[in-house]
């Protein structure tokens, strides 16, 4: 699963995508409409970084490394009514005097526009935050930056000083939030509170947000050290500390109060027509809620057939359901220590890493590390997740993995996840796709989540053609993954549309895979919190392989799976309809004599 970053979707028109990679080794700017669209390219990404200061931070801009986003509902209306506007600039330039390259790019930044601008109505900004992101874990912000001079410090300082007016605007937002009937499930916001209540400390050094000032370079003098710790220590206590004891004071008295019992956005206003516009933001198709759901019904079965067979191959004796209790708590199967766990997952990595240049012609020059997930945020996250490069190349990936009792951290899923989370999976394409240097910005740094979950999932089954999966538990691992996604298409689309219980979720979920009950319990809430994000993952895979078996089918002998990876990842992350079309035209430029 990738880090919180922009979020997506397209309904592309399948003849405007008949583009392929070879046409993008250049940008056309001879013409005076290709040059207009590519000003309006620049002008809104230069907004983008503007209006999202902490977006722009995490891609290694500094510009910006002295504020917070303005969240207030004035600035948020001023940025939608931004949006309309471009498309009315857009809709001035002539479509067809482009090259097919940027009427592809055209055609994907208004879409982009598009959905932006009909997802307004539903109000989504006014639930700014949940157990896996938001103020609360603002801090987290520190990890993703550079503090190499003296300003990197200072700017991180202003946005200390900064902080209370941040909380401001997100307290206000939640108030309003209240007021129109959107708040979140009392049950994920629960999780919220220790993560608000580990913020307020007595001594400023023991803020996570002290972490910059535990260390310095060396060109940096000892007196302006001591003068920035001492700043640093002062804008805590008077500033962020009191920040968080008036957000802990509204958050237990009137916001957790006013949550509900339920789950699923179905009770929230326009709720139904809500979840059905974030599945088609989310999968970037316009299949139904109701489509999804018999989809995911259809795949737990085939994939439970495929896990019966493992279970006759080591031959155990008993029910499918003893043989998932036997998986979630035979000590065999888990690490006892932090360490061991977080060495095993280091070592696993540098096994994957040389067998790439068996399926892949082109491979990342960014590297990747692999890193614990931050204690303040393990027992409400999931296993692991991905965080992108800085778009400068100051930062490499980084693949997190949840340390937190490693003995519900089962070693037979190791090999699945890593190779989901950082190479082939996304490492490989998210590093990939800021490489190509030749496309718009918004097309680099940002994504679709049903390409690049779905070719993390994809790249899951990739696993035995590396050499992986050789011992049966390992592959029973990565039939769990498979099983996963698919049980993600019942269960999200049963509590946010059909009106599950939180409990039939997890019911769901237990009786059909063998991930431990910490996971679960923390998946499901994750999908309530992120409602249609889960559908992405199946959707995106189930096309990838779809394209790749019709490629295989149709080119016989002259089918080569590294070209054929190449070009799914050439053009960045696309929607599903645009990868469906490009994969089509390379399957007809190699037909040819």
């Amino acid at each position: 699963m990738t880090s919180s970053r922009f979020r997506l979707a397209a309904v592309i028109a399948l003849g405007c995508a008949l583009v392929l990679l070879t046409m993008y080794t250049t940008h056309p700017q001879s013409s005076q409409e290709a040059a207009r669209l590519h000003k309006l390219f620049k002008e809104e990404w230069e907004y983008t970084l503007r209006e999202n200061p902490v977006f722009a931070s995490t891609l290694g801009d500094r510009r910006y490394n002295d504020r917070w986003p303005d969240v207030s509902l004035a600035p948020i209306e001023r940025r939608h009514q931004h949006n309309r506007r471009v498309l009315q600039k857009l809709a001035t330039i002539q479509y067809e005097a482009l090259s097919e390259a940027d009427k592809l790019n055209y055609t994907l930044f208004k879409k982009k526009y598009e959905m932006e601008v009909e997802g307004h109505q539903y109000r989504w900004y006014l639930l700014p935050l949940n157990q896996r992101e938001g103020i609360q874990l603002a801090d987290e912000l520190a990890g993703a930056l550079r503090f190499t001079t003296i300003k990197d410090y200072e700017d991180w300082i202003a946005r200390l000083r900064a902080f209370p007016t941040y909380m401001d605007q997100t307290i206000a937002l939640m108030r309003e939030g209240i007021k129109m009937g959107m708040v979140h499930p009392k049950v994920i916001m629960e999780r919220v509170r220790r993560q608000i209540a580990a913020q307020i400390v007595d001594d400023p050094a023991e803020s996570p947000f002290f972490k910059p000032f535990t260390h310095f370079p060396e060109t940096i003098p000892a007196d302006v050290r001591q003068r920035l710790i001492a700043e640093a220590r002062r804008a805590i206590g008077e500033d962020v500390v009191p920040a968080f004891r008036t957000f802990q004071k509204f958050f237990l008295t009137e916001y957790l109060p006013a949550c509900s019992d339920r789950v699923g956005i179905w009770q929230l206003p326009r709720g139904k027509e809500m979840y059905a516009f974030r599945a088609r933001l989310f999968t970037t198709t316009n299949l139904t809620p109701e489509e999804i759901h018999q989809i995911g019904r259809r795949e737990v079965q085939r994939i439970r057939a495929e896990m019966e067979k493992i279970i006759d191959r080591v031959h155990f004796n008993g029910t499918f359901e003893e043989f998932l209790d036997f998986l979630r708590t035979d000590p065999r199967f888990y690490y006892k220590d932090p360490q061991d766990l977080l060495l095993a997952y280091r070592a696993l990595c540098k096994q994957i890493d040389p067998t790439l240049v068996k399926l892949f012609g082109k491979l990342p020059r960014m590297p990747y590390g692999v890193e614990p997930i931050p204690e303040t945020i393990a027992p409400d996250t999931t296993t692991a997740y991905y965080r992108p490069p800085a778009a400068d190349g100051s930062r490499a990936g980084t693949y997190f993995v949840n340390l937190y009792k490693p003995e519900v951290r089962p070693k037979y899923e190791m090999e699945a996840l890593s190779i989901h989370e950082a190479v082939p999976g996304h490492h490989l394409q998210i590093a990939l796709a800021m490489e190509l240097g030749e496309l718009p910005e918004f097309r680099r740094y940002t994504g679709y989540t049903a390409f690049t979950e779905g070719w993390g999932l994809y790249s899951e089954s990739l696993g035995e053609e590396l050499g992986f999966y050789r011992d049966p538990y390992s592959k029973f691992g990565q039939l769990t993954y498979q099983m996963w996604r698919a049980v993600r298409l019942v269960v999200d689309t049963g509590m946010h549309y059909y009106g599950w219980t939180r409990q039939q979720a997890i019911d769901f979920f237990k009786a059909q895979a063998a991930k431990t009950e910490q996971d679960i319990i923390n998946e499901i809430d994750r999908y309530i919190a992120w409602p249609g994000q889960a559908l992405a993952y199946k959707i995106g895979e189930m096309k990838i392989k779809e394209l790749r078996t019709r490629a295989e089918r149709e080119l016989g002998e002259r089918f080569d799976i590294r070209a054929f990876h190449d070009v799914v990842l050439g053009s960045g992350a696309v929607p599903l309809d645009v990868l469906e079309a490009n994969v089509q035209a390379w399957i007809a430029r190699m037909k040819r004599p």
